[in-house]
């Protein structure tokens, strides 16, 4: 390559990663495209983005969303086909009208008689999904069961929308029509309106997503979708973007020293400074073929992975947390790693023998492996506590998957959760408070599957067991938090989340 042609590539590659930060940094929107006040207002509306807290604040005047047009204000991005809305939503202040509304809006155009639906909250606490089928037709409403909703969800599937809320920290309620015909191409997005055409209302809309989930005939771990590692804050629930990839990006797990994470994709795992938000391989020597269960000693020093052999079979392997060439930890597989007692004396992880998966215990030396549950049926993801008195593991022998645990030498096995749902992969706190976990619904997945690409819940309870609360709603799965992913501190916790449609406004890998 000539000196001239490489300057060239070495341009138009500065100039493409100039315009990716540019307009990451720059775009006042953030994920929209662009805001109008619909209908004729007195006071002209606003939106804005904070691109560090990943917020959004609407203004807007208007006199109401109701019978054959609408006033309000309005941020949007024009979208076809399938499509998952999501946010936190919050008037600010208390308001002059109780009908004030905020929420999720798709139109087919922006003239105020717009055929359209919306999933909205009122002022005074009222929740509804309210639609108008035709050219200036009466808008009607289904009201929902739910006051004051926090989390808002509007989902797209052919002419099917789907409203689902919650008060935070509660499952959704859903609310479902089937024959609004809006056409392929819409504007979906954000609103406001002051139900009261001489004021100006405002509020806050955090967590906000715009998923294009997988479609019907995307095949399964073959073909996937795009990946964002997300940071969330307990105290308040708000999540934060750290990282996009096109790429399956899989398990976060936080390390020992608080400055980065472990994650794995496409065989290989990689460290990611929180710092700098870039990822750096992890020398895993000849375990090329490594999966998203992987786990970090108690005092940081090790790491045990699980990566297929010649066989194609998932085997456990140690190696130093600064990576190296590993030591096999079982002569046969499926060996799925999961848990390091605090002492570092012993791993635990599913293994299936006999075509029957259960719980086992290795030493981390090397040596013979002892089962622990003997159950028909999955039992995975076996965890120890941070005092090694118990392992928390999931299994499906009560019929749903659920969350157990039993004593570290396998005695006392009791059930912890005992809901309508499929609950996988409990982590317990580095303080020993809490157990985190992830929900599926049983009406997309089976009890002893844990799928890419759906819809799921992140829970927390206390350690003993209890009375659990959401702490984040996703469209995810397989990979969201199959490892350990509480920060030291217990304060934080990382996941993956899933779409097709990756955006500007966050980091986005460039490799």
């Amino acid at each position: 390559m000539s000196l001239r042609i490489f300057n060239q590539c070495f341009l138009m590659l500065a100039a493409v990663l100039f315009f990716q930060k540019a307009s990451a940094q720059s775009n006042p929107l953030g994920l929209f495209d662009g805001q109008t006040d619909v209908g004729i207002v007195k006071h002209k509306g606003s939106g804005t983005y904070n691109d560090k807290l990943q917020q959004y604040q609407l203004s807007g005047s208007g006199t109401n969303i109701w019978t054959t047009h609408d006033e309000f204000h309005f941020v949007w991005k024009k979208m076809k086909g399938d499509f998952i809305l999501r946010t936190n939503a919050a008037f600010i202040g208390k308001g002059v009208e109780q009908h004030r509304k905020i929420g999720w809006m798709v139109r087919t155009s922006l003239d105020s008689n717009s055929k359209h639906i919306n999933a909205v909250v009122h002022g005074d606490g009222l929740t509804s999904l309210q639609f108008r089928k035709t050219v200036g037709g009466i808008t009607e409403e289904k009201k929902s069961s739910v006051t004051g909703a926090e989390v808002i969800q509007l989902e797209r599937k052919g002419n099917v929308y789907t409203m689902s809320v919650a008060r935070k920290g509660d499952l959704f309620i859903t609310e479902e029509v089937s024959d609004v015909d809006l056409g392929d191409e819409v504007y979906v997005g954000l609103f406001i309106c002051a139900h009261n055409p001489d004021v100006i209302e405002k509020g806050t809309f955090n967590n906000v997503r715009i998923v294009v989930p997988a479609p019907a005939d995307l095949v399964t771990y073959k073909q996937y979708l795009g990946s964002a590692i997300e940071v969330l804050n307990l105290e308040d629930q708000n999540s934060t973007i750290i990282y996009q990839s096109p790429k399956s990006l899989q398990a976060p797990n936080w390390m020992k020293d608080g400055k980065h994470l472990l994650y794995n994709s496409e065989g290989l795992l990689y460290t990611f400074d929180l710092k700098t938000n870039t990822p750096a391989v992890l020398n895993t020597g000849s375990a090329k073929n490594n999966n998203n269960d992987h786990v970090i000693s108690f005092d940081g020093k090790w790491l045990a992975i699980s990566s297929s052999d010649k066989t194609g079979n998932s085997i456990g392997w140690v190696l130093p947390i600064t990576g190296g060439e590993p030591r096999r930890m079982n002569p046969i597989g499926p060996s799925y790693m999961h848990g390091w007692s605090p002492d570092g004396k012993f791993l635990v992880f599913c293994g299936s023998r006999d075509k029957e998966y259960d719980v086992y215990r290795i030493p981390a030396e090397g040596g013979p492996e002892v089962r622990l549950t003997n159950s028909p049926g999955l039992d995975d993801g076996p965890e120890y506590s941070p005092d090694g008195k118990y392992i928390y593991f999931n299994s499906v022998r009560s019929g749903l998957m659920q969350v157990w645990r039993m004593k570290a030498d396998g005695s006392e096995q009791t059930q912890l959760t005992n809901d309508d749902y499929n609950n996988w992969f409990p982590h317990v706190s580095p303080d020993g408070k809490w157990i985190e976990y992830i929900t599926f619904l049983k009406n997309e997945v089976a009890p002893g599957d844990h799928p890419f690409y759906k819809h799921v819940y992140l829970r927390v309870m206390p350690v003993g067991g209890g009375p659990s609360k959401v702490i984040a709603y996703l469209y995810g799965g397989q990979g969201t938090i199959n490892t350990p992913s509480w920060s030291p501190d217990s304060k934080h916790l990382a996941f993956v989340s899933n779409s097709s449609l990756l955006f500007p406004v966050f980091p986005i890998a460039t490799n």
